[in-house]
């Protein structure tokens, strides 16, 4: 049998000793960031996202091998198993497999066949099955087997409770399950009928088929909801007689005297007990299929949305769009700081508009405000036609529609009333707007990824398994980055490497009561962070007060001696480094040659390169190399979109199907999958990210079902 590390080799077509020795790094209790980032020469340079799929896999097969020891353990109890039973047991390479090996095994509730056992019918249901010919009737031989005081007063009823036993075991019976499950999978279909009589969101899948095999992720989900909203009925199909020859042709010996009464209690173990139950499982296993998919999908939409390019170092305007209670209003400084909050009534009539836009020239013109930013909720087409009247007026101001998802979520919850105790609700929500678009990653820590908003069918997905994967997004993001140890909130530290929601507590405690931190080693004096903690966090900390400019890096404190060794070996000082005077660092090193500098400085190539990348550029936010954001200064309203105009949009969210733009309108228009690329693929997402800025061309305006069809292909194909 292959070890868990052979298999992982094998599945991930890495090295069985870089296997090993992430398994040996998890195992001590070391984070996938840092791993990732400082441990390359162990795994091989492997990224964030493959040893996340380690390490899902590692527990799984880890699960497995537990299961397989606890039902081996379970069946030997009952001294019923065998060398060949425990040997399958041991080579089956899922937890499906081992529970259909189990099955027979399993204490059940009272069934037919557990009834017709009490009454003493096993050993004949076993004799019957056997179909040997040295029977010649079965009537006789089931004759033996009447007892009047178990309740089995003549030999049909004898028979019908050894047919019971039999259904049992067919229904039990591993390999059969193994085959008509792949029968199923690959032959079957999903049929799909309508519930109640009235139209919905459903009506789509009102008369709905499908081969299973080809029923794609979101399809799957969307029948779900109808199904459990009491809009549709679901049934899986697959041709009977075809199922049937299949159980017959293991079970049943042609030519015995028993061969027929096998045959039709086959035939009842699979009606009744085998295909209900094969039902519920292919219905699980496809939306397991579903929801990986799907958590996938809001993993890859979540990254890009976090790792926005920052627009940092300017006085922005929050506006958090509403009709009843008025737009709110924040300003906040370039560091995020709020100075100064309003209430406004734009959609309120023409006077209540220019008194808005009076006091909102008011605030540019105190604050020296740049940007403004428009939460794209409730009233925010409105809000946005204001905005472009003040803007026309105030030269040098420019304004961008920001997704709101999770802002009332975040205004509303107790982080944001400790952070903000002094503004209710809604003044909290329009400074977490002007905050999302200054710095978004530091802002969309403090929402649950759930409320973020860029995925499908989040809320139908299970609950532990989306957690897990988005938070683990959302650290390989703020590790990507790195934290300023000084300015960094309880909510982006406790998603750094190591630290935890106590210890990033204790890290704001300890900065407020002794000052800035001025070097990376007083974390140390941080109650409750340790030694392992410290070097799990250490390098994703930036201290930009510290003397040292190596703190202000992502250069680990374990590599500062080799760090400074080469510094020196290519004729610099860190003072050069803190002065940003090192620019042909790379050249000097490739004269060098970086094998004698990796021999000098005492560490591997991977790790000698990133410290030459961290040195020559101390302090700097990586986002900032991404494209920028999409600032406009004018609005469009949806009539005055038609078809054939090309446009200039953001990507908003990329789903199974296609991917919806923000084209400056409040309703975001479909790019169909088919209309993405000239070529085909597979999936959205491997053309578009969630942020990217394309052309798109309109194919069709619906403005009554505000519906807007764009086409990027088309938009290309113009030019």
């Amino acid at each position: 049998m292959k070890s868990i590390t052979q298999i992982l080799s094998e599945e991930l077509n890495k090295s069985e000793k870089h296997v090993q020795n992430v398994i040996d790094l998890l195992d001590e209790g070391n984070t996938i960031p840092f791993i990732a980032r400082y441990r390359k020469e162990l795994h091989g340079t492997m990224d964030d996202t493959v040893l996340r799929d380690l390490e899902e896999r590692l527990i799984y097969l880890r699960n497995l091998s537990q299961r397989r020891e606890e039902v081996k353990k379970a069946i030997e109890a009952q001294d019923k198993l065998t060398s060949e039973l425990a040997a399958k047991i041991d080579a089956v390479q899922t937890l499906a497999e081992v529970e259909d090996l189990y099955r027979p095994y399993k204490k059940k509730r009272r069934t037919r066949a557990t009834i017709a056992k009490e009454k003493g019918l096993e050993p004949l249901a076993l004799k019957l099955f056997e179909q040997s010919r040295n029977i010649t009737d079965i009537k006789v031989l089931a004759a033996e087997y009447i007892d009047v005081e178990k309740g089995v007063t003549d030999a049909l009823e004898a028979l019908a409770g050894a047919s019971d036993i039999v259904a049992e075991i067919v229904a039990d019976n591993a390999d059969i399950r193994r085959r008509l499950r792949e029968l199923i999978m690959s032959k079957g279909a999903l049929v799909v009928a309508a519930e109640k009589d009235e139209d919905s969101v459903y009506s789509l899948y009102y008369s709905f088929e499908k081969p299973l095999s080809r029923l794609q992720g979101h399809q799957i989900l969307a029948i779900n909801r109808g199904e459990k909203e009491s809009f549709l009925k679901i049934s899986v199909h697959i041709e009977r007689e075809r199922a049937l020859n299949l159980i017959w042709d293991m079970v049943v010996k042609p030519g015995s005297s028993g061969s027929d009464f096998v045959s039709h209690a086959a035939e009842d173990g699979y009606d009744r007990l085998l295909f209900p139950s094969m039902e519920r499982e292919v219905r699980n296993a496809l939306t397991d299929k579903a929801s990986e998919g799907a958590i996938h999908n809001f993993s890859i939409n979540l990254k890009p949305l976090l790792m926005q390019p920052p627009i940092k170092g300017h006085v922005t305007m929050g506006l958090d769009p509403g009709y009843r209670n008025g737009c709110k209003v924040a300003v906040v400084d370039g560091t995020g700081k709020t100075l100064d909050t309003a209430v406004v009534y734009p959609t309120y009539g023409e006077r209540q508009k220019k008194e808005t836009i009076e006091t909102l020239k008011k605030l540019i013109n105190r604050y020296k405000i740049e940007h403004i930013a428009i939460g794209n909720g409730t009233a925010s087409r409105e809000t946005e036609q204001m905005t472009s009247e003040l803007i026309a007026g105030t030269p040098g101001v420019s304004y961008m529609i920001v997704n709101e998802a999770g802002a009332s979520v975040y205004s509303a919850s107790k982080l944001a009333a400790d952070e903000f105790p002094q503004y209710d609700v809604n003044l909290r929500s329009a400074i977490s707007i002007a905050r999302r678009m200054q710095d978004p990653l530091a802002e969309l820590v403090k929402i649950d990824p759930k409320a973020i908003g860029v995925g499908q069918y989040q809320h139908d997905m299970p609950k532990k398994q989306l957690d897990d994967a988005l938070v683990g997004v959302v650290e390989d993001c703020v590790n990507a980055v790195g934290v300023d140890v000084n300015t960094a909130s309880p909510s982006l530290l406790q998603r750094v490497s190591g630290l935890n929601g106590s210890t990033a507590k204790n890290v704001v405690i300890y900065r407020e009561g002794n000052g800035k931190f001025t070097s990376r080693k007083q974390l140390l004096k941080v109650p409750k962070l340790g030694p392992k903690a410290y070097e799990q966090c250490a390098g994703f900390l930036r201290v930009s007060e510290s003397k040292s400019v190596l703190d202000n890096t992502g250069v680990h404190p374990e590599s500062y001696v080799a760090a400074e060794k080469l510094i020196k070996l290519c004729g610099y000082t860190l003072k050069d480094v803190a002065d940003g005077k090192i620019s042909d660092l790379k050249e000097r090193l490739k004269s060098y040659k970086e094998t004698r500098a990796m021999e000098e400085c005492g560490v591997g190539l991977p790790t000698l390169r990133d410290i030459v990348d961290e040195l020559m550029k101390p302090g700097r936010d990586p986002r900032t190399e991404l494209p920028a954001n999409l600032l406009r200064t004018d609005v469009i309203d949806i009539k005055d979109i038609a078809p054939a105009m090309v446009l200039t949009g953001t990507v908003r969210n990329v789903i199974d199907f296609g991917a919806f733009v923000d084209i400056g309108v409040h309703q975001d228009g479909l790019v169909h999958i088919s209309e993405i690329a000239d070529k085909f693929i597979k999936h959205p997402s491997e053309m578009l990210a969630v942020g990217d800025i394309v052309e798109v061309l309109v194919l069709s305006v619906d403005t009554q079902k505000k519906r807007i069809a764009l086409s990027i292909k088309q938009a290309k194909q113009k030019h």
